[in-house]
C-alpha cells in the first residue's frame, strides 16, 4: 500500500532522513517536535509540523497520545517511528491500529516478543538460535551482584526496552555493580518508560557484525547480507562496512541462514536487523 501523507515521530537525523525519502517517493511528510526542538531541521524539511509536549522526550516524543492526535489532525494514514523512542513499543503499535493508523514496522505481537530483550533471548532460545550466555530481568541490585558473580565479570547491565545504546552500561568489577545498575536503569526510564534491566556476559575482543532482512505478511524472508559495525563510539557505530572483511563466504551462508531463521521463528514483518559477535 502507498501512502499520500506519514507522520514521523522522531527527530534530528531519523527523521531528516526519512523526510528526504518521502520527498524522493512524493509522499507528503508530518514532522512532530518538542518545545526545544522547534527550530530543528526536520520540522524546517517537513510539509507539516505539530509541537507534541515540553523537551523532555518522555513529554514529547514518548507521549503517544499528543502523537496520535497529531497523526488524526494531520491526517497521516501511517506513522513511521525511525529507531529508538516508539520504534519498538507494542503498547504504540496498538493504538495505532486502533486508529486506523499503520504503524510502519512489525506488528505489536512481534514487538512484545522481540522489542522486549528478556522475551527475545527466550525466542530465539526456544526457536534454536544461539545467543550470548546472559539472565532474565534483575529485580534489584543484589540480584545483579549475585548473577555477575555467578556469570564471571566483565558483564554487561542492558535495558529491556528500546535501543541506540541506551541503558547499556559495562561493569568489570564488583565494586562497580551499585553505581552501574542505578544509572542504567535510570537511563532507561528516562529514554523508554521502562527501566528493568538484565544481564549480558561481555565478550571481548569480538566482531559486531549485523545482518538485515527484509520480511512479507506472507512468510516469506530474505537476508541482504552483513555488515561490519565494530568501531564504535559510546555504543553508538561511526562506520559501518559491507561486505564485512573479517566475514568468510562459509560463515556469511551461516549467517544468512540463522538471520531467516531467527525472523520466520518469530513472524517477523518489515525491516530487521539482527547483531552477531564473532571471536
Amino acid at each position: 500500500m502507498m501512502f499520500s501523507k506519514i507522520l514521523i515521530a522522531n527527530r534530528g537525523e531519523i527523521a531528516v532522513r526519512i523526510i528526504r525519502a518521502c520527498k524522493e517517493m512524493g509522499i507528503s511528510s508530518v514532522a512532530v517536535f518538542s518545545e526545544a526542538d522547534r527550530d530543528a531541521l526536520h520540522v524546517a524539511l517537513a510539509d507539516e509540523s505539530y509541537c507534541i509536549g515540553p523537551p523532555t522526550s518522555t513529554d514529547s516524543y514518548l507521549n503517544m497520545s499528543a502523537i496520535i492526535t497529531a497523526a488524526v489532525t494531520s491526517g497521516a494514514q501511517a506513522i513511521h517511528p525511525g529507531y529508538g523512542f516508539l520504534s519498538e513499543n507494542a503498547k504504540f503499535a496498538r493504538l495505532c491500529e486502533k486508529c486506523n493508523i499503520t504503524f510502519i514496522g512489525p506488528g505489536a505481537d512481534v514487538i512484545d516478543r522481540m522489542g522486549d530483550k528478556d522475551s527475545a533471548r527466550r525466542t530465539m532460545k526456544e526457536a534454536g538460535v544461539p545467543v550470548i550466555p546472559g539472565t532474565d530481568i534483575l529485580e534489584n541490585v543484589q540480584d545483579a551482584k549475585k548473577e555477575a558473580k555467578a556469570m564471571g565479570y566483565p558483564v554487561l547491565l542492558k535495558a529491556r526496552s528500546g535501543g541506540g545504546g541506551k541503558g547499556i552500561r559495562l561493569v568489570e568489577k564488583e565494586s562497580e555493580i551499585e553505581h552501574a545498575y542505578n544509572v542504567a536503569k535510570a537511563e532507561a526510564y528516562a529514554s523508554f518508560s521502562d527501566g528493568a534491566l538484565y544481564m549480558e556476559k561481555f565478550l571481548y575482543p569480538v566482531k559486531h557484525i549485523e545482518t538485515q532482512v527484509l520480511c512479507d505478511q506472507f512468510g516469506n524472508a530474505v537476508c541482504l547480507g552483513e555488515r561490519e559495525c565494530s568501531v564504535q563510539r559510546r555504543n553508538q557505530k561511526l562506520i559501518e562496512e559491507s561486505p564485512s572483511p573479517a566475514v568468510s563466504e562459509e560463515l556469511r551462508k551461516e549467517f544468512i541462514e540463522i538471520s531467516r531463521k531467527a525472523a520466520l521463528a518469530c513472524g517477523y514483518v518489515n525491516a530487521g536487523t539482527y547483531r552477531i559477535f564473532v571471536k
